[in-house]
């Protein structure tokens, strides 16, 4: 489900956004540049993602009626229809992503060596496989122990494909508009800078494919058992770092100072770790093991979660940096180079390195947290943590910097940062507060309990309840995910909003606007005020959302917070995204009015089913 979903949403915005962009100036402004430029070049990229959408949407249908069309046996269907939108997928990047025969071959020629790096681990491992800590065959701990790192490794190749994609057909430097037919369409990084161009494409085009070819092989149970596709994903990684740190500058020395900064994040978790366990050594073994195990799990899970949310994120603005790129060489420009670093190089290089510490240490902990001997420790110490929360406000100082270009504009984003900043500790001193109350009232609990026991009384009321309680937690779990979800759903979309603005950005400069201003601002000022802050208060939301359900996750059964203030928080979440949306995508009051209206019948709409089949419930156990 969850790679067919990508698939879909990757060829959706593929196909309305191909690559090479829309002619302009000329009478067929609006259409695709590269039919006219390379038409069986469009006409397979076209094909190819059509084919690589409708058969993910299948897909998508399938798992959904996965039960009740019987299919449990017959998988072809399910996993031939994945398989085709992945292979449609890279025929679509091949084809797109450049514009030459020969480098489109050695894309689809990738796959070979991407094969054999995997077999050759495969063949390498052998025997040793078998005495990897599985449990047995066909029992419950097996399939577990299979799941686990098949979902882990599916989310993460989903992500280095989505973000390997999209960068691909949609290139650093952006691509020449209207410069004359030899020109328009292809990629300006590769006139301008054509060694950087090309570290760039195979570094990316590496990682699409390696992602690929790791999403079908994850089928394959003795390469999950073997970690061999763990050490596939890995290399995977280190391809889009090295994707990020060309693609994201112009020069080597910036290039290298990216790259340090991912080595500094695994530098300062190693020394952490040392530090942390020089004295906490213990081989304790038990059911309070077995519970911290589970526990430390989770904890993996959920900053993987988050981590993959700012590597996704931070990969795409540091390639396509807000302000965009100019397009020619004139009144002393310099084509492919970001329009803010000329505008406000102070202002760029504020969101250039937050944007870049944020990928490099979101990349670094996904790395350590695909290996045990590594992220337990750092999990325990509270290493990675503390490189999350940095990360986090990396990403909300980015936000800050690339999202408006006044300063005052800036100010009050980072006063909302603030805010947030200070909810969250005011949170954490309330938490410990009732903290010490529960102690108390567990310790209570406890003594009572022990009494009856010595008494011989029957507990059977107390262990009712303890079901109850346990079956409230589990629904308070269940509901905390689908809030982490949501939340981590709406940063993105706000976060990438913010930064490239509806109605785009000025590409020159006259008649009283500038080069990388929004348009929006300049011709409705109010219109794009209303939008930014919404979208703004709906970012900082998120993120707020995001940092208390973490807090509550990691921690205890007895240290949980409340749900109600991230249900709260959500709600403004949502109303600030539906603003945002209803003052971006329309250019008058009244589509604006009519787009809030819109929420009025749907709203309805889910009330009128719910009391129907409350309805329905409550006749059925009368019936009984």
């Amino acid at each position: 489900m969850l790679i067919a979903i990508f698939v879909a949403t990757d060829a959706y915005v593929a196909g309305l956004n191909p690559p090479g962009g829309f002619w302009r100036s000329t009478e067929a402004a609006g259409d695709p540049v590269l039919p006219g430029l390379h038409p069986i070049r469009y006409k397979f990229f076209f094909f190819s993602n059509a084919i690589s959408f409708i058969a993910s949407l299948l897909a998508i249908t399938f798992n959904v009626y996965y039960e009740k069309l019987d299919l449990k046996r017959i998988k072809f269907p399910l996993y031939g229809l994945t398989v085709t939108a992945i292979l449609g997928l890279g025929g679509a990047y091949a084809a797109g992503s450049c514009r030459d025969s020969r480098h489109t071959g050695y894309v689809l020629g990738l796959i070979v060596p991407v094969l054999v790096c995997i077999f050759l681990q495969w063949f390498l491992v052998g025997s040793n496989a078998i005495s990897l800590p599985f449990g047995t065959r066909g029992s419950k701990q097996y399939n577990n122990d299979l799941d686990k790192p098949c979902e882990l490794i599916q989310l993460l190749a989903i992500l280095a494909a989505i973000v390997a994609y999209q960068a691909g057909i949609d290139p650093p430097g952006g691509v020449w508009a209207d410069n004359g037919a030899s020109h328009s369409g292809d990629p300006i990084l590769l006139t301008t800078h054509p060694r950087r161009y090309k570290v760039f494409f195979y570094f990316n085009s590496v990682a699409f494919v390696a992602s690929l070819v790791i999403m079908v092989m994850l089928q394959n149970e003795f390469l999950v058992r073997s970690h061999v596709l763990e050490a596939a994903m890995i290399l995977d990684l280190f391809c889009l770092i090295g994707a990020y740190a060309v693609g994201s500058c112009r020069d080597t020395s910036t290039s290298i100072y990216t790259v340090a900064l991912a080595g500094g994040v695994l530098i300062y978790v190693v020394i952490h770790i040392l530090f942390s366990t020089l004295e906490k050594k213990s081989d304790k073994q038990g059911e309070e093991d077995k519970i911290k195990e589970h526990q430390l799990e989770k904890k993996r899970e959920l900053l993987l979660l988050v981590e993959i949310l700012a590597a996704t994120l931070t990969y795409q603005a540091g390639l396509t940096p807000p302000g965009g790129f100019w397009e020619n060489d004139e009144f002393g420009h310099r084509a492919g180079f970001p329009v803010l670093l000329d505008k406000f190089p102070i202002r760029y290089k504020a969101f250039f390195y937050c944007n870049a510490a944020s990928f490099m240490a979101s990349v670094a902990l996904i790395i350590l947290l695909l290996n045990r001997n590594l992220y337990g420790p750092g999990i325990k110490c509270y290493a990675l943590f503390v490189c999350m929360v940095a990360g986090m406000f990396g990403l909300i100082d980015a936000y800050a910097a690339g999202s408006s270009m006044h300063l005052r504009t800036s100010i009050v984003v980072l006063i909302l940062v603030t805010v947030v900043f200070a909810a969250v500790v005011y949170v954490a001193i309330i938490g410990r507060g009732q903290r010490a109350n529960i102690n108390q009232h567990q310790s209570k609990q406890t003594q009572n309990q022990q009494t009856n026991k010595e008494d011989g009384m029957m507990d059977t009321p107390r262990q009712t309840q303890d079901q109850q309680e346990a079956d409230m937690k589990k629904k308070a779990d269940m509901m905390a995910k689908y809030l982490m979800l949501a939340g981590i759903l709406a940063a993105s979309v706000a976060y990438l909003t913010g930064l490239k603005p509806p109605g785009g950005l000025w590409r020159d400069e006259g008649n009283g606007h500038s080069a990388g201003n929004p348009v929006l601002y300049d011709i409705d000022k109010r219109r794009y005020n209303a939008f930014f802050y919404s979208n703004s208060t709906s970012f900082m939301a998120s993120i707020t959302v995001i940092v208390l359900l973490l807090r509550r996750m990691t921690k205890g059964d007895e240290h949980k917070l409340p749900l109600w203030p991230m249900h709260t928080a959500m709600l403004l979440d949502m109303l600030a995204l539906l603003g945002a949306y209803a003052a971006g995508s329309t250019r008058n009051w009244c589509t604006f009015k009519d787009a809030i209206l819109l929420l009025l019948p749907v709203l309805g709409f889910v009330v009128i089913l719910f009391f129907w089949k409350k309805g329905g419930e409550e006749k059925h156990d009368g019936s009984k």
